[in-house]
């Protein structure tokens, strides 16, 4: 079984029934079952017993038979627990009768997933994004009895109507409250995003390479992250808000975080740490955080990340790269970062060609040979030359010397003679200088 975790900071305060259902479509139920375990810790609940069917297909109706309903319904009055959590996203219809029958609330996977990011949301972009993806989620399962909670949260009211025809005038009115709240986050992401993609552009001419981490939730890419900017972030090593949040919990922060690299050969590249992966996510949150995950659609460099002590990383990877296809990110150049080695037993750091490599983040001597592949793919257009600066020049001399490390240098009658290493534009633009 793969690892499974608590937030020891936080005292689960309800306990849960998971439930999923095994058809001949489920290859990999054992992994799904246990990050909804993972899942359901990560919400501050504490799974109490798992329950699991096979069927053909699913009950239309209920999803899952009618005996393990009945089992469902006796195991939440033997554990006093009223949320029944389900593996897959059910049917408003579903729901409904599973809720009528066992008693308790009944959550499917996505309604979980979108919880826990609204929980972790911090930016405004992000809180917004996350309202949106829970509207459009909830929109579909409006019935008469939550178009009337609504109401009451709301103000807007509180009586309940009973005759039909007042039941569907009410529903129909928080349909378009919903809708009316969606197009008036769209319109303010809009802006927002308006200003991000400004400066992105703005890094983009910079002609500073890009490096985004991705990779499944929880696989190391915030601690990886925060190694290399305590080495060699600006103040990162003592001003701790330069630093990202991380912990051993999914979806420990869902900001995206760009922060500048200086190495000490003075290459520098923005490094970004994503939101993570998960398998089965929703498609609310894939379309509400598309905008947010461009930093790693316009990368030049994408670090995906892999817990390799989890027996199920072959199946992380694979959500990874299937999410990223689904965000139209294809044909980008990726080193596989396989981390965590010292939990697996693997020796490290191990470099598997040019895109491949196995550490341990914490591990100096693995940072440096991750920093060592980075700068093979990001500068292998550099090129040494010799560039002959005359001392009336020696202003050029202080301006290169600011950004690139120097090789060699010299001095004659007429001037310096500085060796470095150049990107092709830079070789264009002091071409009359090469020795």
């Amino acid at each position: 079984m793969a690892t499974t975790f608590k937030d020891t900071t936080l005292k689960p305060v309800r306990p849960v029934l998971l439930a999923g259902l095994k058809t001949d479509q489920k290859q990999n139920l054992e992994y799904e079952l246990t990050e909804l375990e993972n899942l359901a810790l990560a919400n501050n609940l504490e799974p109490v017993e798992t329950f699991l069917q096979a069927l053909d297909r699913p009950n239309p109706a209920t999803y899952f038979g009618k005996g393990k309903v009945e089992e469902l319904k006796i195991a939440v009055q033997t554990y006093d627990a009223d949320l029944i959590v389900t593996n897959d996203e059910l049917s408003p219809s579903q729901i409904r009768n599973l809720e009528a029958e066992t008693g308790a609330t009944v959550v499917d996977r996505t309604g979980l997933i979108l919880d826990i990011f609204a929980d972790r949301a911090q930016t405004k972009v992000a809180k917004l994004q996350v309202q949106l993806a829970r509207l459009e989620y909830q929109l579909p399962r409006l019935r008469t009895s939550m178009s009337v909670s609504l109401d009451q949260q709301t103000g807007a009211g509180g009586a309940g109507f009973t005759s039909r025809g007042s039941g569907e005038t009410k529903l129909e009115q928080s349909r378009r409250r919903l809708t009316g709240e969606m197009v008036q986050i769209k319109k303010e992401l809009a802006e927002l995003q308006k200003d991000a993609s400004i400066q992105s552009k703005k890094r983009q001419e910079s002609d500073m390479p890009t490096v985004a981490l991705v990779g499944y939730t929880n696989a190391g890419k915030s601690t990886l992250m925060n190694q290399l900017l305590a080495r060699f972030g600006q103040g990162a090593e003592t001003d701790q808000s330069k630093q990202v949040f991380e912990k051993d919990m999914l979806f420990a922060t869902l900001n995206t975080t760009i922060r500048q690299l200086t190495l000490p050969d003075k290459t520098q590249f923005l490094l970004s740490d994503t939101v993570g992966f998960v398998s089965k996510l929703p498609h609310h949150l894939v379309a509400a955080f598309e905008s947010t995950l461009q930093e790693a659609a316009q990368a030049d460099l994408l670090l995906q990340v892999v817990d390799v002590s989890d027996e199920h990383y072959q199946e992380m990877m694979a959500t990874t790269e299937a999410t990223l296809a689904r965000l139209g990110i294809k044909d980008k150049s990726m080193i596989t970062i396989y981390n965590k080695a010292d939990r697996a037993d693997l020796a490290y750091p191990i470099i598997d060609g040019d895109q491949s490599i196995t550490i341990t983040a914490q591990d100096r001597a693995s940072q440096d040979a991750v920093l060592d592949l980075i700068k093979k793919a990001l500068f292998a257009d550099m090129t040494e030359v010799n560039l002959h600066v005359p001392f009336a020049e020696s202003k050029i001399v202080a301006t290169i010397l600011d950004d690139h490390a120097l090789i060699s240098q010299d001095f004659d009658e007429s001037g310096t003679t500085i060796r470095v290493a150049l990107k092709p534009k830079e070789l264009e633009l002091y071409k009359s200088y090469l020795a």
